[in-house]
């Protein structure tokens, strides 16, 4: 079974966007500079790494390569949805308290109101591919609950200053992390950590 791993950019002083995020404005004001290492050209080749090198291509690779997604019902809404297709068809699940309108929601997206059941939904659909997790508040009810493998956070080199911060309201509990990969590219190092299980 495959791990489920949070694949986030994030800016040096800990933001994953800026501020004023809102519909049409996805990643708050200057966050689009967070998504500049993947988005050489501000196309769509991300999709297929065409236009990315060494580790950039490399990261871009191992996220289109996973099996399936799970993200918090705000980042899905702000994402429109992908379109119901994040990459290759692979199935959706979204944390949400609530239903949606039933002529809102596409065939490969699955609304589930617990964080847990969700990532474990994830794994059963994603078989041996590793779950790529989205989300800031999904990665750290994902933490809180013991079901989030992995962290995968592209820090870009820039200080937003303000914004929305992937770790804000974290419970005091203490997370160990362990350094499994840090690569070096333009603008940006990727670092692969692992989420220690206490004991």
């Amino acid at each position: 079974m495959g791990k489920a791993v949070l694949y986030m950019s994030m800016s040096v002083d800990g933001f994953i966007a800026g501020p004023n995020v809102a519909p049409g404005n996805g990643l708050g004001d200057g966050g689009q500079r967070l998504h500049a290492w993947f988005l050489p050209d501000g196309g769509a080749e991300h999709r297929t790494g065409s236009r990315l090198a060494g580790a950039n291509r490399e990261i871009v690779d191992e996220a289109m390569a996973t099996g399936a997604v799970v993200v918090g019902r705000r980042t899905f809404e702000l994402a429109e949805g992908w379109g119901g297709d994040h990459h290759d068809g692979v199935p959706i699940f979204v944390l949400s308290r609530h239903q949606p309108d039933l002529e809102s929601q596409w065939p490969g997206v699955t609304y589930v109101s617990d964080v847990a059941a969700a990532v474990n939904m994830a794994k059963d659909a994603a078989g041996d591919k590793d779950v790529l997790v989205h989300g800031a508040r999904t990665a750290r009810l994902a933490l809180a609950a013991g079901v989030l493998d992995e962290l995968q956070i592209h820090l870009v080199a820039v200080l937003l200053g303000q914004g929305e911060p992937l770790f804000d309201t974290m419970p005091p509990d203490h997370v160990e992390l362990e350094l499994l990969r840090a690569a070096d590219a333009p603008g940006v190092t990727h670092l692969r950590y692992r989420v220690r299980t206490a004991g």
